[in-house]
């Protein structure tokens, strides 16, 4: 039995709506941790194999497919991402 939320009121539908935030925002940072974990076994992987910490190459087309998506802000969003899971160069 599903249930319908409560959005008789303005009030309602505004706690319906940041729940429905929260529970998204937990989604997001699970996948964030997901992500560094990730990153973590590439940057491990590639460093014992010789090779460098960073890919800068890799790094840009991250930074592209973010930019590309989200415009401006996303290039912001994809570099914090980026130093959460290789940290700072």
């Amino acid at each position: 039995m599903t249930t319908t939320p409560d959005t008789s009121t303005p009030e309602a539908t505004i706690a319906d709506a940041r729940e429905r935030i929260d529970a998204i925002d937990d989604r997001i940072l699970g996948l964030i941790q997901e992500r560094m974990a990730v990153s973590a076994v590439v940057q491990q992987t590639r460093i014992a194999s010789g090779g460098r910490r960073v890919h800068l190459a890799r790094e840009m087309e991250i930074l592209g497919r973010y930019r590309d998506a989200l415009g401006k802000p996303g290039t912001n969003l994809a570099m914090t991402l980026l130093e959460l899971c290789r940290g700072r160069i």
